[in-house]
This record gives structure tokens, sequence and C-alpha cells, in this order.
């Protein structure tokens, strides 16, 4: 079980916190998702819980394991919102042995077979794939380092409705067997795959059901 306890992230340089005394509980196997415009403190999050931003104060914890940002590293995978724009491998086996050149065959084809790639030769290059299959590839790179978390940031934004479609598809595939944790402005795709809802505006939290999101029909805006 991930636990958020009383998160608050105030930069200095702000007049008020970015984040406002978040609590949060999601449980294994299950999808969180958080809903909020633009600016509402989502992808700050995101960044936090995945240890590439540093809280300033609230308790972080995974099976009542407090954490340190370096423990998050090792928990939470984040797959970034246009995530092929940080590819660095000229083919996808370069892509995804960054940062694990020991990786076997074996693994790397799991990972692909995870998300629907495992027909593609190795030697393609990732930019040369749809951008359907470039988001799958960016998360059988964060799939192979075997987190505990998948996070997700805003993973529909700028795909057409059938790749949009095909990821909701995947994703409900990963779920099975995987916690998940999305942040967007527009949930009307995701929140049916949804066990729990948030809201996020000016930096608080609410809990929502799943149920009065799909209710209100919240018009997308501009994504973050």
């Amino acid at each position: 079980m991930l636990y958020l306890k009383n998160l608050v992230y105030h930069p200095t340089a702000c007049p008020t916190a970015i984040l406002k005394s978040i609590n949060l509980e999601l449980a294994p196997q299950e999808l969180g998702l958080i809903v909020g415009p633009s600016g509402s403190g989502k992808s700050t999050m995101l960044e936090i819980l995945s240890g590439l931003a540093e809280k300033t104060s609230g308790e972080i914890l995974w099976r009542d394991q407090l954490l340190a940002p370096d423990h998050l590293q090792q928990l939470a995978g984040l797959v970034f919102q246009f995530p092929e724009r940080h590819f660095c491998g000229s083919t996808i086996l370069e892509e995804l042995r960054l940062g694990h050149p020991e990786l076997g065959t074996e693994r790397i084809y799991q990972a692909l077979s995870e998300v629907g790639l495992s027909h593609l030769s190795l030697n393609t290059a990732p930019h040369a794939l749809s951008g359907g299959q470039q988001r799958r590839l960016a998360l059988a790179v964060q799939l192979i380092r075997q987190p505990y978390i998948l996070m997700l940031d805003e993973p529909t934004a700028g795909l057409d409705w059938s790749m949009r479609r095909q990821l909701v598809n995947l994703l409900a595939k990963l779920k099975s067997h995987w916690t998940l944790l999305v942040v967007t402005h527009d949930p009307s795709e995701l929140v049916s795959l949804a066990n729990r809802c948030w809201t996020l505006k000016h930096g608080e939290l609410q809990t929502v059901e799943p149920a009065w999101l799909e209710a209100q029909r919240i018009q997308p805006q501009p994504a973050a």
C-alpha cells in the first residue's frame, strides 16, 4: 500500500505551497487517477513520488516503510508526458538497455511482450515507431526496471482516438500485475479503469468516486 501523509511541497521562491497537505492511499494492483487542470501540481506530485523532486514536509510510505528520495527512485517508474521526446537510444534494444547493459534478451522480450511490441525488431529506431508504439516503448522502458508503482503523466496526450483506445486497453491489462498512478486533465477515457480517484486543484487533493467523475463530464483543458 502506498501512503502519502500530509505531503507538502513549498519551494522558497513560491509565495504559496504547490502541494498542500496531500493525503492518499493506493493499494497494490489498483489504478489511481488524479484529475486536475494545467498548473494544479499533478506533474510535481509524480516527480516527488519518483524521487526527482524533494518534498518540503510530510511522509511517503510503501508497505508501512518510510521512504527517502533514493528509495523512491527504486519504488516508482515514471512515464513522462510525451515520453518519446526523451528517447536516447538509436534502437529499441539500446533504449531498453540504457542504464541496464547487463539485461538479457529474455528479459527484454518479456517487457516488450507486456506492452505488445514483441513482434518488432530490436534494431528498429524508436523514432521510426508510430505514436502509440512509442508510448508502449516508454512503458516497457519503465517495466523492465520492475518498479512497484508505474506512474504516467498525461498518457493519452497527443494521440488520436484509435491510439488512445489502444493505450487504455493496454493499461487495463497492466493493471492486473502492477500498481498504477495516472495524472490527467481529461479523465473521460481512463476513469473506467480507476479504482480510486482524486481531484487536484490549487494544490489541494480531494477524494472523489469514479462515478462522480463520469457524471461531471469534465471538459478537456490544454495539457500541462
